[in-house]
């Protein structure tokens, strides 16, 4: 059997998202509960104004989550520890006859971090395959769907901090995670970078998730999270990542149309240095949800991504409640691709 994972901006059947549960990104208090489930709530409804949305929603939170939630958005019972769809989840392929497929990653915490709590979350890319009606594609491989970006045409990118972890993957080389994303993703050209964001190396990241850093907009076209503050350290990991990608081509051998992306101009939050990216947008059928921070360069980025997916209505959603989670508007969705 053949996999393809599919680009992002190929049609979609629905997406898959998961609501804030108790913990880390619930909070602790009424404020903060509020704060998250409305930003949950609000990118699912900006993604239900394109194509239909399911949401699974820890048993606990079914009466609250409805309160947030419209009626139109479908929704699945089961136990959650968090709520990172992109992570928890499987990733979706297609068979050369157009055959829906889910594979099934290891999750084990972004790398079995101490903070993090997954025996609930582990079981949910299972589930999310079960009720799709996706063939399972099974993986021994510890790997997040935010660890992944592909073109559709057998390029992938990844990060060495992510795929090659101590914590995920200890003792996998190169060569051995090739293997299997060529297996499971039908992965022909695999481009790696050496990390990913400096905040998202800290604690409460994922070790470097390459969602934050790059994007394919279309075949042969990369959007690259661009730090203009020489002040923030993401100036050098954003200088380094895009003068690597200059030298590399994509599965077809072509060179890349590389298209900076400002960071929000703001440099930094209570907790130090920001990870803040418009990298982290979705792409859905005839739209791009995209992060908003309150920033001089939200309408830059807007009109960045606008003009990267022709078509397609650009949607902005407040995202530093995500990131201050931990995350962004592509790290709470998943899309399932049309098949046959």
């Amino acid at each position: 059997m053949t996999w393809r994972m599919p680009a992002e901006g190929e049609p979609h059947e629905r997406t898959w998202m998961a609501f804030p549960s108790e913990g880390y990104s619930l909070g602790d208090t009424p404020a903060a509960r509020h704060e998250a489930r409305s930003t949950w709530a609000a990118v699912a409804h900006a993604v239900a104004r394109f194509e239909p949305v399911t949401v699974v929603i820890d048993p606990d939170e079914i009466a609250v989550a409805r309160e947030y939630l419209s009626p139109g958005i479908d929704v699945v019972e089961a136990p959650l520890n968090d709520a990172w769809m992109r992570d928890i989840g499987p990733t979706f392929v297609l068979s050369e006859d157009g055959r829906l497929g889910g594979v099934d990653w290891v999750f084990n915490g972004w790398g079995g971090q101490d903070w993090a709590r997954w025996d609930r979350d582990s079981k949910i890319g299972r589930l999310v395959i079960d009720r799709s009606g996706a063939e399972l594609v099974e993986s021994t491989l510890v790997n997040e769907g935010g660890g992944i970006q592909v073109d559709g045409l057998g390029t992938v990118l990844v990060t060495e901090t992510v795929q090659l972890d101590p914590g995920r993957n200890p003792g996998l080389s190169k060569a051995d995670v090739e293997a299997e994303l060529a297996r499971t993703l039908g992965a022909t050209k695999v481009i790696w970078l050496p990390r990913g964001l400096t905040r998202d190396s800290d604690i409460y990241g994922t070790r470097g998730h390459v969602d934050i850093v790059a994007a394919v907009a279309s075949p042969g076209v990369l959007l690259v999270h661009d730090q203009r503050d020489p002040e923030h350290p993401d100036f050098e990991v954003s200088k380094a990542v895009i003068d690597l990608l200059k030298q590399t081509t994509d599965a077809r051998g072509e060179s890349w149309q590389i298209i900076p992306v400002p960071a929000p101009t703001v440099l930094r939050d209570a907790e130090g240095f920001v990870d803040y990216s418009y990298i982290n947008h979705f792409v859905v059928n005839g739209g791009v949800i995209a992060c908003s921070f309150g920033d001089p360069a939200d309408e830059e980025a807007a009109a960045i991504l606008s003009a990267a997916y022709p078509g397609r209505e650009v949607v902005t959603v407040d995202a530093r409640p995500l990131f201050a989670r931990g995350g962004g508007i592509h790290c709470i969705t998943q899309h399932q691709p049309a098949g046959r």
